[in-house]
């Protein structure tokens, strides 16, 4: 064929091959096997958010897609949440409509930076349902454009480095509850498409940059095992597709098969918390068969409002028990949403499974 697209193409099966190399090299000590599989998993995935937000992304007539969920793990996703992704051209005008069913947080972000498939650099702006009320037809409206439109409807303003949308919402019980619906109409679309082998060229383009970005995080450094570090708060700047409005910490646990890391703190006031084990890729467990995640909802509090969280690969009958899914290793992630203040750091402890069952 001997197009552009060809050569492009070819450039990134190459990459996947490279990565693949790269990971079965570096993971295939003793004690790696199950990182090792979980690795294959995550490579297609980036590979699938790479054509969803890359390849097939169109801003003139754009959709509402799905980035992360339970067959879609990667970079920090939990078992609470439903994100959507969505490009924009900032020199459209978008209208967006959500129907938030049960979400007990929910908000649109738009983000900035290149549009080359590297990631974002900084948040254009964002809303939440706070901020953009539900109507009186049961929906929430947004217009997302470089003008005001002056009619009272929520708006983001559309700067010039404008190039994706990122939504969330967030469900007390995902299992059970009615997830939002979300819908982008872009005004004066095109009537008609034609494909181009420059465009779709840049496009692969991108992808490629993309699976080079996120192979370039992971697998995560151990750092110190058995802590939290002190909580961050809610950020004035953030890079690629972090939440504007959340406070984070992070932690690490490296625990035996009867040893249990316990986990005592207390959240503030906030919209939603929750807390997940991730490995190396930054991708929860398999929360289908295991709790490996727990949310405020979940939490079974102590009398005077804190939690204590119990953290181990084999269930100690505790009620706030999170498995570690038979991993020895892994990262712990605390988020909260809309949080009142900062949450103080929480306090950890390695003891015998036995003494607290």
């Amino acid at each position: 064929m001997g197009s552009l697209t060809e050569a492009v193409f070819t450039e990134l099966l190459d990459e996947l091959a490279t990565q693949h190399r790269r990971l079965v090299d570096q993971l295939s000590g003793p004690g790696d096997e199950q990182t090792l599989l979980e690795a294959h998993r995550w490579l297609v995935t980036i590979l699938q958010v790479a054509v969803d937000t890359q390849v097939w992304a169109d801003p003139a007539r754009p959709r509402f897609v799905e980035i992360v969920g339970p067959y879609k793990k990667w970079g920090g996703d939990n078992a609470d949440a439903f994100y959507c992704y969505s490009p924009v051209d900032p020199a459209g005008t978008y209208r967006v409509q959500v129907r938030p069913g049960d979400a007990v947080y929910l908000s649109l972000t738009v983000y900035g930076g290149p549009s080359d498939g590297h990631y974002s650099e900084r948040i254009v702006g964002s809303l939440n349902s706070r901020e953009a009320p539900v109507g009186p037809d049961g929906t929430i409206t947004m217009v997302l454009s470089a003008d005001d439109p002056g009619d009272g409807t929520p708006w983001i303003r559309l700067e010039e480095d404008a190039v994706a949308i990122i939504t969330r919402d967030y469900l007390a019980d995902p299992v059970h509850d009615t997830r939002a619906a979300w819908s982008i109409e872009a005004d004066d679309a095109p009537a008609t498409y034609r494909e181009d082998d420059a465009s779709l060229a840049r496009r692969f383009r991108g992808a490629l940059t993309w699976i080079r970005d996120q192979s370039a995080m992971v697998p995560l450094p151990e750092g110190e095992p058995n802590s939290i570090d002190p909580p961050y708060p809610v950020p004035t700047a953030t890079f690629g597709w972090a939440a504007g409005d959340a406070a984070y910490a992070m932690g690490r646990y490296r625990l035996d098969d009867d040893e249990a890391l316990v986990i005592r703190g207390r959240s503030p006031d906030c919209a939603f918390w929750n807390v997940c084990l991730w490995n190396p890729f930054l991708h929860t467990y398999n929360y289908d068969y295991e709790r490996v995640t727990l949310n405020g909802a979940q939490c079974r509090y102590e009398p005077d409002g804190s939690w204590v969280l119990v953290i181990s690969p084999s269930d100690p009958g505790h009620p706030n028990w999170i498995s570690t899914a038979g991993h020895h290793s892994g990262w712990i992630w605390f988020r909260w949403f809309l949080p009142e203040h900062t949450p103080d750091g929480p306090e950890v402890e390695v003891v015998p499974v036995a003494t607290l069952r």
